[in-house]
């Protein structure tokens, strides 16, 4: 990909403030007529650094886009080497344009995410998966390989590319990721879906996207050449389909949709990280323990802990499945403290976490884990299992 970049980048083009509002409020009168709104959306949504226009609240997504003046493919087409300090993958924070698109999806105002983007920020801010929770399957060496999609397990200090091949401590199958590599065919299911959502769109809005890899590319232009639909991109560069958009706005993806959000009087969400924990009581090595596992929405597996100890017991369990042996069967009202070390991606601090075993309510309990970068504080909250994902490794 970076033969096909320049060797200068585009120029950016950023519109003046006056301009910004008035596009701004555009777009919320098409939001707010529209019956079917999707978003596109590409790196530049993940560039954000500095401080956000109505708050304190120091951004520190700052991953590198491709195409712009100090992209990836520009630099590497010049054979230059990034000076700059930039956020990895598994430290960013999603951006208020993330946060932004989880509280339309949340509100039940926008109907469908298509990303060209890697870094599994979407994901993190709380985009729901769409399509259906992935199954273990036959490899071509007979041993099953596990579609646990890698942004949602965080492995300590590990890019992503070492992690696959490697085998999953849940349920023993390869794991492999859902980034399409270069040369690699997009998921048929996937890009139909998308292609289904595109015909039924009657506004799509392209963020920081160049709009040149194809077929992805497909999705916006189907909706820009449709006469009962409109296409509004906001990027910094031109694209190939300026022409065929009703509002081109020139600049980054927050300036925009923080205009858009206040007009709507919506509010932006704050950033949590979440995660889903679940504690089984049972026998798992012939003996009474107890298994903690984090899951995701979707019922996938989601490696967030690098261990787990319980209070009065000297084992430390560093490696998953996190069991833990008992001496003695459990009863109603036994509390177990636990004390849960994360990867610390965002500093996180351990979190002890105390569970009151009810043998009424089963073996199986659920809890919500929110921890708030800006304060350092975790909340446990109890959830009703009835809540619980589905699908598991556990059951697939």
């Amino acid at each position: 990909m970076a033969d096909s970049a320049p060797m200068i980048a585009p120029e950016e083009r950023q519109d003046a403030s006056g301009i910004m509002e008035r596009k701004a409020q555009t777009l919320v009168n098409y939001i707010n007529k529209s019956k079917h709104l999707i978003v596109f959306t590409g790196a530049g949504i993940s560039t954000s650094t500095g401080k956000s226009r109505k708050t304190s609240l120091t951004e520190e997504t700052g991953i590198p886009d491709f195409r712009g003046p100090e992209g990836v493919w520009t630099l590497r087409k010049q054979g230059r080497l990034r000076t700059s300090k930039t956020a990895t993958t598994l430290q960013a924070v999603p951006s208020p344009t993330h946060m932004a698109l989880v509280e339309l999806q949340n509100r039940g105002i926008l109907k469908y995410v298509v990303s060209q983007n890697c870094d599994g920020l979407h994901r993190k801010s709380g985009i729901l998966p769409v399509r259906p929770p992935p199954q273990p399957r036959l490899a071509s060496d007979s041993v099953l390989t596990c579609y646990t999609r890698i942004e949602s397990r965080n492995f300590m200090g590990t890019a992503t590319a070492s992690i696959v091949g490697t085998v999953c401590a849940l349920c023993d199958g390869v794991l492999i990721d859902t980034i399409i590599n270069f040369g690699e065919p997009l998921p048929a299911e996937s890009l139909q879906l998308a292609r289904d959502h595109a015909e039924k769109a009657d506004l799509c809005i392209a963020l920081g996207s160049s709009l040149t890899v194809t077929p992805a590319n497909e999705i916006p232009e189907t909706v820009g050449k449709r006469k009962a639909a409109k296409l509004v991109i906001c990027n910094l560069q031109e694209t190939p389909f300026d022409k065929s958009s009703i509002l081109r706005v020139f600049g980054k993806t927050d300036d925009l949709m923080e205009r858009v959000m206040e007009k709507l009087a919506i509010p932006i969400p704050t950033f949590m990280v979440r995660r889903l924990l679940i504690i089984r009581i049972g026998s798992e090595t012939g003996r009474p323990s107890v298994k903690i596992e984090g899951v995701d929405v979707d019922g996938t597996p989601a490696t967030f802990l690098q261990t787990v100890k319980l209070e009065n017991n000297r084992r430390v369990v560093r490696t998953e499945p996190f069991i833990i042996n008992l001496r003695d069967e459990l009863e109603t009202g036994t509390q177990l403290n636990l004390v849960l070390e994360f990867m610390g991606h965002y500093g996180e601090p351990n979190l002890e976490l105390s569970h009151v075993y009810d043998d009424a309510e089963g073996a199986l309990a659920l809890y919500l884990l929110e921890y708030n970068p800006l304060t350092g504080q975790w909340t446990a909250t109890r959830q009703d299992t009835a809540t619980l994902p589905t699908v598991s490794v556990n059951e697939a």
